[in-house]
């Protein structure tokens, strides 16, 4: 079922008898990368895993509705995204705190991790990452990490190319000076 491509799966889950089966493909097929986008938005693995499971409920009780408008991959990171946000404006509501203050949480759930090493330039750009704006973060991760181009980032955030190749400059000159200034 992995083999297949997302116009297959989407062929078979329109069908009664193979609906289950090609959910299990799609999910099989994008859980990893979408696991990792979430994760980077929510830090948190317990979270991310929460935000995952979600996503997932919402993509099988609106996938028989899918359109094909935009890629499979493109509307999965769409309700992926939407679902962190969410998520995150939850957090900042029970917790009644600025989003500054929420991001300093982020930096320290990142720092509370059993493998942190403030001198390992991954978890320096981890900690200047949580430092952006809320979408400049989203921008960074989907072109550095998920290498996703401009123009399937404009369907998923709605949002014009050249804005988003703006957020992703600054978002990067940010990321530049901080690490320079933590050496």
């Amino acid at each position: 079922m992995q083999q297949l491509d997302d116009a297959e799966l989407l062929s078979l889950f329109r069908q009664e008898e193979t609906k289950e089966r090609a959910f299990t493909g799609i999910v099989k097929k994008y859980q990893e990368k979408l696991y990792w986008h979430i994760r980077r938005m929510v830090v948190n693995h317990d979270d991310a895993d929460d935000v995952l499971q979600n996503v997932f409920i919402k993509v099988w009780n609106a996938l028989g509705n899918f359109r094909e408008d935009s890629r499979l991959y493109t509307w999965l990171y769409k309700i992926a995204t939407n679902e962190c946000l969410t998520f995150l404006e939850q957090q900042k509501r029970k917790s009644s705190v600025s989003f500054d203050e929420m991001e300093s949480g982020l930096s320290n759930k990142i720092k509370a991790d059993d493998g942190f090493d403030a001198n390992k330039l991954e978890w320096k750009l981890q900690l200047a990452i949580q430092k952006l704006p809320e979408k400049q973060r989203i921008v960074f991760n989907l072109r550095y990490y998920e290498e996703m181009p401009y123009e399937e980032m404009s369907k998923v955030l709605d949002t014009s190319e050249g804005a988003l190749k703006a957020s992703y400059h600054h978002a990067a000159k940010k990321i530049e000076e901080y690490i320079r200034n933590e050496d």
